[in-house]
């Protein structure tokens, strides 16, 4: 943990007078990391406050405006915050819905360090937090004809629940019929050119002209679901994806020859001469970089499609009982309106006021971030939050006036 506040403290008074214009100054968080103090907040409308992001060096006197990465929360009226572990800040929204309220500036991350280091400047990035631990993606690859479209299909048909595909970005324009949202997220090349140079991307490729991509979000939206998100990208796909912060599962599916692979795509009866040979070219580069690579968790041979099926399920830990009962559904993480926070040893306290019966009453709650996982530019998961009472739970030390 480290320390957060929300009122300024004496040294640096004249300097926030200084280094904030009058349109900034709102409900703003001062958080102090080593020499730096991130000032969180600051609007010209007085009924919300924004997540604008300025950093004051103690060392240099100066202010700086970091590079902003990552999905950036919807302004509210106020908020508290609270360092964690010195590399991210957590921002609790007041008066803001259980599915909205508890997001995390990362300021000192690895991902934050190797933003730094590509984009070179000051880098801080959102992430939204959630009470799920979602389950792994998986990353499926394999050449064209090795079966993997039919072998996803069966899992999509046997364990509907479970799995879900994102929608891919691209910046070609929708055919008849196509819905954005749906079959892709049509969009403007500029926009997706900025969002790849943002980090928000986990692979893209240009084809024929236009660019196509799979978005950090769109795999998210699948967890937030309660869905495993399943990504059927190439060789080169998959290795951005194994570069980028998303903690999957990559299974290379290969033919058990080269000869039955082209008797496979010759089987189809849908490609000119033409669109063979370069399939069978791309398949053959495929096939070597799959195998060699140290890319792939597991590579798995479909010479027979059952067995092969059925080896893909165990490494997915997956039988004929799990359908029944998966309820995994992710939730976010419910924080109470009006509250106040503290902190100690990886929980954070929340004293949230209720109106019951015309009454007022004070109740704490628990938000344990000790098992935190994932982060910016996607989600980060695993907040756990409970009730305590602070007359009977003395573990936390808490006592209030009666």
């Amino acid at each position: 943990m480290g320390e957060a506040q929300e009122i300024f403290t004496d040294d640096v008074k004249q300097h926030f007078a200084v280094g904030l214009d009058s349109e900034a100054r709102g409900y703003q968080t001062s958080t102090i990391v080593g020499e730096k103090i991130f000032v969180i907040g600051g609007t010209a409308d007085v009924s919300t406050s924004s997540f604008d992001v300025r950093a004051f060096d103690k060392s240099t006197g100066r202010w700086s405006v970091p590079t902003v990465l990552g999905t950036k929360p919807i302004p509210s009226k106020s908020h508290s915050a609270v360092l964690l572990n010195n590399e991210r800040i957590l921002i609790l929204k007041r008066d803001s819905t259980p599915e909205d309220c508890a997001w995390f500036l990362e300021v000192d991350t690895s991902y934050v360090r190797e933003q730094k280091r590509i984009l070179g400047t000051e880098v801080v990035a959102w992430s939204k937090g959630v009470r799920s631990d979602a389950p792994k993606p998986i990353v499926i690859s394999g050449p064209s004809g090795v079966g993997k479209g039919t072998l996803i299909n069966k899992l999509m048909k046997d364990f509907p629940s479970m799995f879900g595909f994102s929608v891919s970005h691209t910046t070609r324009a929708p055919r008849d019929k196509e819905k954005d949202g749906v079959h892709y997220h049509f969009t403007e090349r500029s926009i997706m050119e900025k969002d790849i140079r943002d980090g928000k991307f986990l692979e893209s490729a240009s084809v024929h002209g236009n660019l196509y991509g799979t978005s950090i979000e769109a795999v998210e939206v699948v967890a937030d679901a309660g869905k495993r998100c399943i990504l059927d990208i190439d060789v080169q796909g998959a290795r951005s994806v194994r570069a980028s912060s998303l903690d999957a599962i990559f299974i290379f599916i290969c033919p058990p020859s080269f000869e039955e692979l082209e008797k496979r795509l010759r089987a189809r009866g849908t490609e000119t001469e033409e669109q063979v040979q370069k399939r069978l070219k791309n398949a053959r580069a495929e096939l070597e970089q799959g195998r060699s690579s140290g890319l792939f968790d597991h590579i798995l041979v479909n010479d027979d499609l059952e067995r092969c099926y059925k080896n893909i399920k165990k490494i997915l830990g997956l039988d004929v009982s799990m359908e029944a009962t998966h309820q995994s559904s992710p939730k976010t993480v419910g924080v109470p309106l009006g509250q106040s926070i503290s902190e100690m040893d990886q929980k954070v306290l929340i004293q949230c006021e209720a109106s019951e019966l015309g009454k007022a009453s004070k109740n704490w709650f628990v938000l344990d971030v000790s098992s935190l996982k994932g982060g910016a530019p996607g989600r980060t998961r695993g907040l756990n939050m409970y009730a305590i009472n602070p007359f009977v739970d003395a573990q936390y030390g808490i006592k209030t006036a009666s």
